[in-house]
């Protein structure tokens, strides 16, 4: 049976109605992906945040009576809470109590199906809870599982600091190990010069949809949140045969939890290391400016915003009125469409063409090595064979940093 959920927030003076309401409707997809039931949605004005019990303490009373009135079974608060907060709301409401980073961590421990994506949550959970174990104590208590109480509250969290420490440099040292394997296998891909494309975007934007119908994987294509958490790669073909590795990544949210993004950075160094990153961006969403610039500056926090980048407005059958793009270059496209699948390599091969350099060669046949390299790591657009030179002579386009770059420029 599905938990029933009530939900509190505070609109401050600074807000805009729409980008409070755009965030509100995100906490409830986020509460459905969970697996609870949005009962309840309880809002106040406030100049600021209540520094003892977030919200006034009159709400906090009719909080109280829904709880009783409805039999909630937990209360989400749509901003993150301070221990004392936690504290404090939790004596008046003795019911179970989480704020929207906790859920967000919550869905992180469902879907981490890696063992460094678990190693990852994990952490992120234990560096969460640690200050807010006094405040805690009745969520922690609750052994029988829900909302909020997956990862390490299912082991029942021992409120002694120094375990949870201890736990936590544990976890350090044996992330390291996963680290530097994926460090390894980058430096290897790095040396075999391969061309690396990311897939990032707003979660639910429809990346996993794109980077299966591109690649003919299996990756969890589902009408929530966080549906993709562990990076996948696979190697995909672009028209004129050149060899790329396409990577689907962790959907990105607003206010991700600091501790995630500092959990999850090696995972999400897949994005600073590629070469080209696909931006998808739900097009048809009311709020989709702010998905972007979310996006957009979480790729500046990882030194990333200057990796050359085309934006994937998706879901163009959900479009509405005229459609304006805010960025470029960018491709429309409706994933479930094989035409605009195509289209969009294509687009992806052109932006190439436009930033590399193109190059006119002659290769004997003895150097078939060489001519096997450039079909592969390069975008070639004619290849002949001139019998009476017994040469192929080869036209293209390459990069800077390739190392058939002089012999061919």
């Amino acid at each position: 049976m599905k938990e029933k959920i009530l939900i509190m927030a505070v609109k401050k003076p600074e807000q805009k109605d729409d980008r409070f309401q755009s965030s509100l409707d995100e906490l409830v997809s986020l509460s459905r992906t969970a697996g609870g039931t949005v009962v309840e949605i309880v809002t106040q004005n406030r100049q600021s945040i209540h520094p003892a019990t977030y919200i006034g303490l009159g709400k906090v009373q009719e909080i109280r009576s829904l709880v009783e009135e409805h039999d909630i079974d937990l209360v989400i608060s749509n901003d993150e809470l301070s221990p004392g907060q936690l504290r404090n709301i939790g004596e008046e409401l003795d019911t179970p109590l989480i704020d929207r980073n906790q859920l967000i961590l919550d869905i992180f421990a469902r879907r981490a199906k890696t063992k460094e994506g678990q190693l990852q949550v994990e952490l992120a959970q234990l560096e969460y809870t640690l200050p807010r174990l006094y405040g805690q104590g009745l969520v922690l208590s609750r052994l029988g599982g829900g909302i909020g109480t997956r990862g390490p509250g299912e082991t029942k969290l021992e409120t002694d600091q120094r375990h949870i420490r201890r736990k936590i440099v544990d976890i350090k040292r044996r992330l390291e190990v996963v680290v530097k394997q994926r460090e390894q296998y980058r430096k290897r891909r790095k040396l075999n010069h391969v061309y690396q494309i990311a897939i990032v975007g707003y979660t639910n934007a429809g990346k996993s949809t794109i980077f299966n119908r591109l690649t003919d994987s299996e990756s969890l294509e589902e009408d929530l949140l966080f549906a993709t958490l562990d990076p996948l790669t696979r190697s995909i073909e672009l028209p004129s045969g050149f060899e790329v590795l396409l990577t689907d990544t962790v959907g990105f949210i607003q206010d991700l939890p600091t501790t995630l993004v500092a959990s999850f950075r090696s995972t999400l160094e897949e994005v600073t290391e590629a070469d080209f990153i696909l931006h998808v961006v739900d097009g048809s969403h009311s709020d989709r400016s702010h998905h972007e610039d979310t996006v957009n500056n979480l790729l500046e926090e990882l030194e990333a915003e200057n990796v050359p980048m085309l934006t994937v407005y998706n879901k163009s059958d959900l479009f509405g009125e005229e459609f304006i793009p805010l960025s470029h270059p960018y491709i429309v496209t409706n994933a479930f469409e094989e035409n605009d699948l195509n289209e969009l390599i294509h687009k992806v091969e052109e932006l190439l063409k436009d930033s590399w350099y193109s190059y006119e060669v002659e290769l004997t046949p003895k150097e078939g090595k060489e001519l096997h390299q450039l079909q592969r790591e390069s975008i070639v657009i004619s290849q002949e064979y001139d019998e009476g030179n017994n040469r192929y002579i080869v036209k293209g386009y390459i990069r800077e940093e390739h190392p058939l770059f002089h012999k061919v420029v």
